[in-house]
Formats: structure tokens, C-alpha cells, sequence
């Protein structure tokens, strides 16, 4: 196991020392545990903080990305942001198996992803991982009939008109037009600096706090049951696993494959109903869980894994048997998940659902 070496992200927390409380959280963290950085990420070192060469962050990219996220003009009726489904309160998750909350009304396939440590996230973004990097995951939401169905050209004339936001592109991107790509862009070092690493669980790794007994049962429990997919630090492998929700899927496909899990962009049969593996940070405030919400609460998803395993051609191999635990292990197991709660980050966010 690591130690607990900190790690010193200056440069991602100095942007949140603007001037305008209003818009930014007035108590940053500034250290993250070197447990942090998964191991799977061997090209990262120890103290990177991840992003593209094209989009570096900067305090006014990150200001102008904030103001944008809780925008409800950039939708086409101006009444949906992309804080409509991702509330700071829950993880910046919105609490509902499908939401129906977009313009059209019409519930999405898929449930509303928590944003949150995004920046470490190299393989991927969705469910099925069909977006390269967050620029060209923008795009989708923005754009799409069901969420905020926004035309981008209206979007760019808004902002235009708009009393303030010229000012603040021109700060953040200097050498740029207010146009699509700016404000994809904006949005991406907004979101790559939400960061979710003061939980108990980071306070033990750091020797800042003491897990109770249970908890520490928990820990084992869910090294033994739960760390091959959810690995420690981020608590995923940011991979893709058919953890067994379905016997059969759609054939031919329906719905573009949304049903199919990750094979709807490998095209491998193994990839049949895998999706990523999400976070177990903060999962006691990122209810309901799986991909499309169907299971309301933490219990019903340990009744999946114990009995409710449906065994199909590409099921997660470490699954076969299931997850067996007793009703004392469950509420160890359920008792160090809440340690992963981080309260702290989502205080600091929730003013920002307020305005």
C-alpha cells in the first residue's frame, strides 16, 4: 500500500483564489494523497495534474467555465443548465434513475453521471466511454433533443450580446473568438477542477483520522470483494465491465446501441453490456445507481451482486460467483463506503445550485 505523502496541486488551486467569492468556493483544498493517482495511469507522475496541451487551465477559463455551467440560457428554451442534472448537493449527479428534465420533457436512456476527479479520467467519458476527453463531451448535452437542445450559432450570438460574457472570453481565451470551441473549452477546465479528495477515507490515508473497527472491517471487505474493478484512489478502473443486469440485449440494435453497453463503440462481443466502472467516491450521495438508475439504494445493489446476477456470454469473470455477504458484512462493507463521502467538496459547491 502507498504512504500518505501529500501532494502539493498549487497550480490547480491558485485559480480559486479570484476576488469573486460569488462564484468561487472560499475554502479550497490544497493537498491530494498519493493514493490519489491510480496505478493504472503509469504515464502520469506522481504531482501531474491532467490536461491537454490545447486547453490548459487558467483562473479566467475556469471562472468563464463556472458561470456557463449554471447558465440556463445556453439552453434552446433557457430554463435547462448543465447544473439541472448535475447538482453540486448530490456529487453533481441529479438523484432520478432517468431524468426528464431537458427540453423536450422525454426521459433520457441513461442516468446522470457524477462529475468529479474527470481530469483522471484517460479512457473514456459516458457510460460507454463515447467521448474521447471532456471538449468533445460538451457537445453532446449541449446539442442533444432530450437535454438542454441547444443550437450552438444561437448560443454564440447570445453570449455575444451578452453585457458580461465578452469580457470574460476575452480574458480566458484571449486569442480566440467567442465560439463553439471556447466554450466547450471553458466548461472542460471548469469540470477538470472539481476534485473530490477530503473525504474520512483521504483523512485516514493521510493520518489525519482513524477509521472505527466496522470500518475497518468494511476496508477489508472491500478489498477482498469490490477493489479488482473499483480500484483504490479514484475507486474505478476506468474500465468497462458486464456486471450482470440483463440475460439478453437488443438484436438488432435499438436506440443506436445505448442498450449495449461499451460494445456500441468496440464492437467486440465482449463489450456486450459492459459499461465503465463508476467512482465509489461519494456513492452514498449518488443515488439511484447503475447506468440507468435502476436500483434506488446501496442495499438493492449488494441483492444484485449476491442474487440477482443474470450469467451471459460477457460477464465481468471476478462475478460469476457473486458477492456473498453476510448481513454483519454488509453493514461493515455499507459502513466504510460512507467514508468515502466527501462533505467538504460538496459544500463548496452547493452555493454555486443556489443562484
Amino acid at each position: 500500500m502507498k504512504t500518505s505523502r501529500l501532494l502539493v496541486l498549487a497550480l490547480v488551486w491558485s485559480f480559486w483564489s479570484c476576488q469573486d467569492e460569488n462564484l468561487l468556493p472560499e475554502s479550497p483544498v490544497e493537498v491530494v494523497p498519493e493514493t490519489f493517482i491510480p496505478e493504472l495511469s503509469s504515464s502520469l507522475q506522481v504531482g501531474d495534474f491532467p490536461q491537454p496541451e490545447r486547453n490548459p487551465l487558467s483562473k479566467e477559463g475556469v471562472k468563464l467555465g463556472k458561470r456557463l455551467f449554471f447558465d440556463p440560457k445556453l439552453s434552446a428554451n433557457g430554463k435547462i443548465s448543465c447544473a439541472s442534472c448535475h447538482l453540486p448537493s448530490k456529487a453533481f449527479t441529479d438523484g432520478v434513475a432517468l431524468s426528464k428534465k431537458g427540453v423536450s420533457g422525454n426521459a433520457l436512456h441513461r442516468h446522470s453521471s457524477p462529475l468529479f476527479n474527470l481530469a483522471w479520467h484517460t479512457t473514456g467519458l459516458f457510460w460507454d466511454g463515447g467521448a474521447n476527453d471532456l471538449e468533445s463531451l460538451n457537445f453532446g448535452p449541449l446539442t442533444h433533443p432530450d437535454e438542454m437542445a441547444a443550437d450552438l450559432e444561437e448560443i454564440v450570438a447570445y453570449l455575444i450580446q451578452d453585457k458580461t460574457y465578452p469580457e470574460l472570453f476575452a480574458q480566458a481565451f484571449p486569442k480566440d473568438p467567442i465560439q463553439s470551441a471556447t466554450i466547450s473549452r471553458a466548461l472542460s477546465q471548469y469540470t477538470r477542477t472539481l476534485i473530490s479528495q477530503t473525504s474520512k477515507y483521504d483523512d485516514w490515508k493521510r493520518g489525519e483520522a482513524t477509521l472505527s473497527s466496522l470500518e475497518m472491517q468494511g476496508y477489508q471487505l472491500y478489498q477482498n470483494h469490490c477493489s479488482s474493478c473499483h480500484q483504490e484512489g479514484l475507486f474505478t478502473d476506468l474500465d468497462y465491465h458486464n456486471n450482470g443486469l440483463d440475460l439478453t440485449y437488443p438484436d438488432p440494435p435499438a436506440l443506436e446501441g445505448l442498450f449495449l453497453g461499451r460494445f456500441r463503440i468496440s464492437f467486440d462481443s465482449l463489450d456486450l453490456g459492459a459499461y465503465k466502472t463508476p467512482s465509489l467516491r461519494n456513492v452514498t450521495l449518488t443515488a439511484p445507481y447503475m447506468h440507468d438508475g435502476r436500483f434506488e439504494s446501496l442495499e438493492e445493489v449488494l441483492d444484485h451482486y449476491q442474487s440477482g446476477i443474470q450469467v451471459n456470454y460477457s460477464l465481468a469473470p471476478q462475478l460469476k460467483e457473486g458477492i456473498n455477504l453476510s448481513p454483519d458484512e454488509r453493514k461493515a462493507l455499507l459502513s466504510f463506503l460512507k467514508t468515502l463521502q466527501d462533505d467538504a467538496f460538496v459544500l463548496s459547491h452547493i452555493q454555486d445550485s443556489e443562484k
